[in-house]
């Protein structure tokens, strides 16, 4: 399943896992991606998005 928002595009960070001894292996950071049901144009329709554009009132959610 894709880890993207498809209202802001917000996808998944990568960085490195640092040891105690400054050892470096890949890493990635996701994004907290809800399915939700939103109403566009006043139907409702799922969408995959991210809990900051739920909190940010950028979809309504339907009911």
């Amino acid at each position: 399943m894709a880890q993207r928002c498809e209202v802001c595009g917000k996808g998944p960070k990568s960085g490195n896992n640092v040891s105690h001894s400054n050892r470096k292996t890949k890493r990635r950071w996701l994004p907290n991606i809800q399915k939700v049901k939103v109403l566009i144009n006043g139907t409702p329709q799922r969408l995959k998005v991210c809990t900051n554009c739920l909190k940010s009132n950028r979809v309504t959610r339907a009911v």
